[in-house]
């Protein structure tokens, strides 16, 4: 082979290397999540809404055609002796400032349960900026997705 050819193989290479150990890692089990966190590894959430279960004053209805994500820059792991149905679970949530267009300027509050059997509950809240009045209310029932399956909740490492 030629020296140029070679070099080009191995610059390829090493660039395909490096691409692939930079990918985030999914996160598709709760032990693993739990891992993942306890190393101190940064862990990222992406919420497929219309994958999960929507509730609404205690009603079933369809889940927006609606994704997000957030960072999970702090979180808490609960003992199952701290639960009422005796599930261990991990509790994350984000707060952020945003310009709706039926309640001007809210603050998005986003949180996550994501319980030992693999169940997540994500509870969503628009908040009035002056008084911090709640103007929306969702609840979502989802899992934790293996990413070859049909659930709505992801967990990815980040590199």
């Amino acid at each position: 082979m030629a020296p140029k050819r070679l070099l080009l193989s191995l610059v390829l290479t090493f660039a395909l290397a490096v691409m692939a150990f930079a990918a985030p890692k999914r996160v598709s089990t709760y032990a693993d999540l739990v891992k993942a966190l306890e190393s101190g590894n940064q862990v990222r959430i992406v919420a497929e809404y219309a994958k999960t279960k929507l509730i609404m004053d205690g009603k079933e209805e369809a889940a927006p055609n609606a994704t997000g994500g957030t960072q999970m820059e702090s979180w808490e792991r609960f003992g199952r002796e701290l639960s009422r149905d005796k599930r261990e679970w991990i509790s994350t949530s984000h707060t952020v400032l945003i310009s709706h267009p039926r309640y001007g300027h809210v603050y998005n509050y986003v949180r996550f349960r994501i319980y030992e059997d693999g169940n997540v509950e994500v509870t969503a809240r628009y908040l009035t900026v002056d008084k911090y009045e709640v103007v929306m209310d969702e609840k979502f029932m989802g899992k934790i997705s293996t990413g070859k399956d049909k659930e709505g909740i992801h967990f990815f490492i980040e590199p």
